[in-house]
């Protein structure tokens, strides 16, 4: 008798401990301990600004949970969790928008500026109100916005995986910084997006690819790109994973080349990175150069540059990467390219009615 009432009076300091949070999981039976480790995900869910039916599809087809939407309410109650009427205080949003109107937060739209908001800052904001401040605090940068607009010819892509579409971004490159990314074309997810000292490397490319394999688990079914040097090691890689298979692009046909200005789906995103955020950096390094501090000729002001902005470009690329895979996708006028989060577009397949065409490799 006397060991059980120790036993809970452990339990009971240890829950009201300062360490309890962390100490906790231990001593809770295997059923609390998935249902902890189970609203832990919804709440990671829920802070990358999922919708309800979305959290619910994500846990049910990427981790084998399946939950009712009163059950996922009630969770979501209990942990504070709520969207409606429980928007975050005003000075802290305007302050968190001050400081993204001083970088590159100053050239991107309503939207972007709401998913960094979301995302970023943890804050609790609907996109109107987002829209109102911004028409307040940046009516020029909202002037200047809303004169561009990106036209796109039609485009077909049967699911993911079928197409990845993969180029080199060059605007930075005068000043050292080489950018390589590569998206799907059903989705338009960004596969890989990095920065580095070159992109016309062969090898260097070829590592982003081998990463890109390694993350997702395969290779897609089709493989484009330009025709230059920094392609031939991918192309063959893409072409010997794909050696065995039976569909009509196995082997040779499974790489395709062709002018960089007809890939459509990368070199259209890489508008959306300018917009998104890069256009301030391009702006950022033309003024060190016009104003005498930055010569590309010089390699000590080269590899300085590189040494001092090499790492806080890729943790743009890396929040410009994560936002538009989260973003929503408005619906278009072309019914091959389907509304909706690439993210969900690109791991959940089923929701818009096709399939994953990935052809897997073993690590």
């Amino acid at each position: 008798m006397w060991s059980k009432v120790i036993r809970r009076i452990v339990v009971i300091v240890i829950v009201f401990s300062p360490l309890g949070a962390a100490v906790l999981p231990r001593y809770l039976p295997a059923e609390q301990q998935n249902n902890l480790q189970r609203d832990n995900l919804i709440e990671q869910y829920f802070h990358l600004g999922l919708q309800h039916w979305e959290i619910l599809a994500f846990l049910l087809l990427q981790h084998g949970i399946r939950l009712g939407i009163r059950q996922l309410k009630r969770i979501l109650s209990r942990r504070g969790l709520t969207r409606r009427n429980n928007t975050s205080d005003v000075q802290d949003i305007l302050h968190a928008i001050e400081t993204e109107l001083k970088g590159s937060g100053g050239v991107i739209s309503y939207r972007a500026m709401h998913q960094r908001l979301v995302n970023h800052h943890n804050l609790v904001i609907d996109k109107e109100t987002v829209r109102t401040i911004l028409r307040i605090v940046d009516p020029v940068g909202v002037e200047n916005r809303s004169k561009h607009r990106l036209k796109r010819r039609q485009y077909r892509s049967k699911g993911p995986n079928y197409i990845w579409h993969m180029d080199g971004y060059d605007k930075l490159k005068p000043f050292g910084f080489c950018i390589h990314g590569c998206i799907d074309g059903y989705s338009r997810r960004i596969v890989w997006l990095e920065v580095g000292v070159t992109n016309n490397d062969p090898d260097v490319t070829a590592g982003y690819f081998l990463d890109a394999i390694r993350s997702v688990g395969g290779v897609p079914r089709i493989l484009r790109a330009d025709n230059g040097t920094e392609n031939v090691h991918i192309a063959a890689f893409q072409r010997f994973f794909r050696r065995e298979a039976v569909d009509a692009f196995a082997g040779e046909k499974s790489f395709i080349y062709g002018r960089s200005v007809s890939n459509q789906r990368i070199e259209a995103w890489w508008g959306q990175l300018r917009r998104g955020g890069m256009d301030w950096w391009i702006t950022f390094f033309k003024d060190l150069r016009d104003n005498g501090l930055f010569c590309d000729d010089n390699i000590f002001h080269v590899e300085s540059i590189r040494f001092c902005f090499m790492f806080i470009i890729q943790e743009e690329l890396n929040k410009a990467a994560k936002l538009w895979n989260l973003h929503r996708i408005r619906p278009s006028t072309n019914p091959e390219s389907p509304p909706g989060r690439p993210d969900m577009l690109y791991f959940l397949p089923e929701i818009s009615n096709t399939q994953d065409y990935k052809k897997r490799v073993p690590n």
